[in-house]
């Protein structure tokens, strides 16, 4: 027969910490604490796989768990001595969630169940204080009202507050025993006018009913938004924890507290926490009354007068010291605690590993190593990468007022304020004159490159995750905002409109990338600071990690940010954004309206220069670590001009007709351009675009190499490649100018030319096209798109529904699809592999800077990943957690 149903309490317990699967974090650490000896009031626990049956059978229960659930009843009650439903010497009892993952106030909990009319009496003549009895039954009623039966605790608050103005009182505490009786006929009075029937009076029928709700707030909508956010599977369910209640509410030698035992903001070595005296657990979070501060030197660190427990009850905060270090040496980890004190006895309610901000997660993992507490490897495991962001980008100081006006997809991490501008011109003017601007767009497109470099921040109405706005600033470090469909852009009357409030450009806005919140007027923000705990992070990991990481860059701030960051080489650098300076875009676009090769090459001539000192910088920075370049790769309509002002300067410089120009704009307009005469294709139609590119490059090694002796390897790289006679036809013309500018040169130039694998059909036939490629680079945003049906760009509008039906578990575009692109990843490693056995592997789409997909890059054999610069610290500790995990290291191994 299935066990439903574990006890624990006693000094034993029928479960472990290791069976949090099955009974939810809080079970399995309530079992842990019993059995290594620790003051816990006896309970059991209703494991996950009831609320999976719950949950998928029209909320009824498994047969049995009636049975088991009485029967560990029964033990509690031996175990106390008191009986549930009892009048004379009733047990009281807590239900609570207890997810196996931390879900902080995203379920219910109800308190004092086993209350009714008689139970009080007897509680209040066996404690000898009527005043607690009925405090803890108007409490239950509240909690129960509310979590179960769904009257909304705004009535029971408002009775009370009324009540404390009849009497001329301020604090809870000043009322008596009749006041809490007059309340709790009073919130039985509003029960039944809510529900119209009265307050239920069996306990047993409140335990069943209160079991039934912490199950179902399993599917509420925070608990629903917080696993979406944290992703946490729906099918995980939550556990349910029946605990004898112990009461910190009886008097002033009772008390109630939550603890750390480090600052979980700082992570330093002190014990971190508040209580407050004759209290129930909800009173320290609700606000009601100032908590106070567990140790002295918090009190005097708060500048608080009120006392600490170390000062009220100082032999029970010595015990409670002892379980702080008792429980860190036993889990190892920074523990999050919830207990109380009754009569001076203190009761462990609650452990768990606790939150805590990025800085103080180095310093604690830092910290447990030189104590010899945890090795490196747990040290890497236990970090979460993403969370680093937090300590690369400005964040909002979170004690700042907000007025928030609209949300987006937080695109690109960290905070930025600054005067609304709609066109990239006008982003670049202003801040050339020093000011700080937020680029406001329906959607960016690469002509907008030059004003999302110079301004501060980036918010869109269209798009999604890894549309171009995201990826370009994601690139640049810079916090965007994307997707925000609540705004109305109006370009012509430069102003955007919200829930009826008007921004007009030169307003001040705030835009958090990390949130995706857009806020009115300017919000302070906070620096970044990386700590020494930083580098020794990154230093293990650095020592773990099989596979490279580069960076996605292609200016010289961007390659020397992510050399800062630790980037061992570029794995992109797109060379089209180069492309859309001022000084050349004239020159670009002439090439394009050309009517011959003459013309273009006319053209090119002027960009060649250009071209060749943007390499020697990036080559300049990287030192002699490699440089994929990718040649040319969007379609040609992309550089056109569109607007009368620049038709015209265009076809000045070229010398041709306007009407001649704007034709020859329409003739290049695409259906789909993503699918058209771009990459490979382009290469092929104009192979003197290529061929100045590759001139460019090669030129620029050679003169580095003149300049400081230091050997520079370029990978060429051949975009959108399907057949291996397109790579062919291309790399023959690459070989060619090579060999041209080493004669010309005088100088010996070594280089790759490889190809990105962006397509399906590249990834069926990549034993054909690796007989000719140096190397695959895995583009992995346009191999998401060919192999998925998806446009990046427009599926932002009915991803999320894909994701709250099941459909997808997550956006693609942000990490890997496995089963689909995955598998095309797998088919071009072993077909490429099986022909040369040394070729060297990479992926430089926006996957590369995700930690789920870099896992997998490492189960499939890649040499390196790529990312944008602030995403490379993520990437390294990514691949050092990926090495660990591969080779059969886990947190849990390492543990014990």
């Amino acid at each position: 027969m299935t066990q439903w149903v574990y006890s624990f309490g006693d000094g034993a317990a029928d479960g472990r910490a290791d069976m949090r699967n099955l009974l939810g974090g809080k079970g399995a650490n309530l079992a842990e604490m019993s059995t290594i000896g620790l003051p816990v009031p006896p309970g059991f626990t209703i494991t996950t796989e009831v609320c999976t049956y719950f949950n998928q059978n029209q909320k009824r229960y498994p047969a049995g768990l009636e049975g088991q659930v009485d029967a560990a009843m029964a033990k509690m009650e031996a175990n106390v001595g008191t009986k549930f439903g009892d009048a004379d010497n009733p047990l009281l009892v807590s239900v609570r969630s207890g997810a196996r993952a931390s879900m902080p106030g995203m379920m219910d909990t109800v308190l004092n169940l086993g209350l009714n009319d008689e139970t009080v009496l007897g509680l209040a003549k066996k404690s000898g204080d009527e005043r607690f009895a009925y405090d803890s039954y108007r409490r239950f009623v509240q909690m129960f009202s509310d979590v179960v039966l769904g009257v909304d605790h705004s009535f029971f608050e408002e009775a009370l507050e009324l009540h404390k103005e009849d009497k001329d009182l301020t604090l809870d505490t000043e009322l008596g025993a009749e006041d809490w009786k007059t309340l709790t006929a009073r919130y039985k009075t509003i029960v039944e006018e809510e529900l119209g029937e009265p307050f239920p009076q069996d306990p047993k029928a409140q335990l069943w009913a209160a079991i039934g709700a912490v199950f179902g707030s399993w599917s509420n909508n925070r608990a629903v938004v917080y696993r979406r956010l944290h992703e946490i599977p729906e099918s995980w369910g939550t556990a349910v924890n029946v605990q004898a209640m112990v009461f910190g509410n009886m008097g002033d030698d009772c008390s109630t507290g939550v603890a750390f035992t480090r600052d979980p903001s700082t992570g330093e070595n002190t014990f971190y926490g508040e209580f407050l005296v004759n209290a129930q657990g909800e009173d320290v979070v609700a606000g009601i009354r100032t908590p106070q501060h567990l140790t002295i030197a918090g009190k005097e660190k708060q500048g608080s007068k009120l006392p600490s427990m170390e000062e009220v009850m100082p032999e029970v905060f010595q015990q409670l010291n002892d379980v702080r270090l008792l429980l860190e040496k036993h889990y190892r980890d920074m523990q999050d605690i919830e207990f109380t004190v009754q009569q001076n006895k203190l009761f462990m309610l609650q452990t768990r590993s606790g939150k805590r901000t990025t800085a103080a997660a180095m310093k604690i993992a830092v910290d447990m190593v030189e104590e010899g507490l945890i090795s490196k490897e747990e040290g890497l495991l236990r970090l979460d990468p993403l969370a680093l962001d937090q300590l690369l980008h400005p964040t909002l100081d979170p004690d700042a007022e907000r007025h928030v006006i609209a949300r987006g997809l937080p695109a690109s991490p960290g905070a930025a304020s600054g005067k609304v501008v709609f066109t990239a011109e006008d982003a670049e003017a202003m801040a050339g004159r020093g000011e700080k601007v937020i680029l406001v767009r329906i959607e960016t497109s690469p002509e907008d490159i030059h004003g999302m470099h110079a301004a501060a921040g980036i918010l869109t109405t269209r798009g999604g995750m890894t549309s171009h706005a995201a990826v370009v600033a994601r690139g640049m470090g810079r916090a965007c905002v994307a997707g925000a469909g609540e705004l109305r852009i109006d370009y012509a009357n430069a102003k955007m409109t919200v829930m009826g409030k008007e921004v007009k450009a030169g307003d001040v806005i705030t835009v958090d990338g990390s949130t995706g919140e857009v806020m009115l007027g300017e919000v302070r923000t906070i620096q970044p600071e990386l700590s020494g705990d930083f580098a020794a992070i990154m230093g293990w990991a650095d020592a773990v990690r099989r596979m490279g990481v580069r960076t996605n860059a292609e200016t010289p701030d961007d390659a020397r940010t992510a050399r800062e960051f630790g980037a061992e080489g570029i794995g992109l650098c797109r060379t089209e954004h180069m492309f859309f300076d001022a000084d050349r875009i004239i020159a670009v676009r002439q090439m394009i309206v050309a009517e011959n090769t003459e013309g273009r090459k006319k053209a090119l001539d002027k960009l060649l220069p250009m071209q060749r000192s943007d390499f020697e910088e990036l080559f300049r920075i990287m030192a002699g670590l490699p440089v994929t370049v990718r040649l040319l790769d969007p379609p040609l309509h992309e550089f056109l001009p569109h607007d009368e002002k620049d038709i015209a300067e265009v076809a000045e410089a070229a010398e041709v007709d306007p009407v001649e120009l704007r034709a020859q704009v329409v003739k290049l307009q695409e259906s789909n351009p993503m699918l058209g005469h771009r990459g490979c294709r382009l290469g092929i139609s104009y192979p003197e675009i290529y061929e100045m590119q590759a001139r460019a490059i090669f030129e620029a090694a050679a003169h580095i190499f003149a300049e400081t002796g230091e050997k520079v390897v370029p990978e060429v790289m051949i975009p959108l490649v399907a057949t291996k006679r397109e790579l062919d036809l291309l790399k023959e013309r690459v070989i060619e100018i090579a060999k041209a500018v080493a004669a010309e040169k005088g100088v010996e130039i070594d280089y790759m030319v490889g190809t990105m694998i962006e397509l399906p059909r590249a990834c069926l036939v990549a034993d054909q096209i690796a007989q000719s490629a140096d190397f695959f680079s895995f583009g992995t945003n346009d191999l998401t798109q060919t192999a998925l049906g998806l446009s990046r760009d427009d599926s932002g509008a009915f991803l999320g529904t894909y994701q709250e039906q099941g459909i997808y578990e997550k956006d693609p575009f942000q990490s890997i699809d496995r089963e689909g692109v995955g598998a095309l990843v797998d088919i071009a490693v072993e077909k490429g592999r099986g022909v040369k056995n040394d070729l060297k592997l990479g992926i430089c789409g926006e996957h590369g800077g995700d930690p789920a997909s870099i896992q997998f890059c490492e189960e499939a054999g890649l040499d390196y990943v790529s990312c944008s610069p602030f995403r490379v610290p993520i990437a390294r500790l990514s691949a050092a957690q990926s090495a660990l995990r591969s080779s059969g290291i886990s947190s849990t191994k390492v543990a014990e």
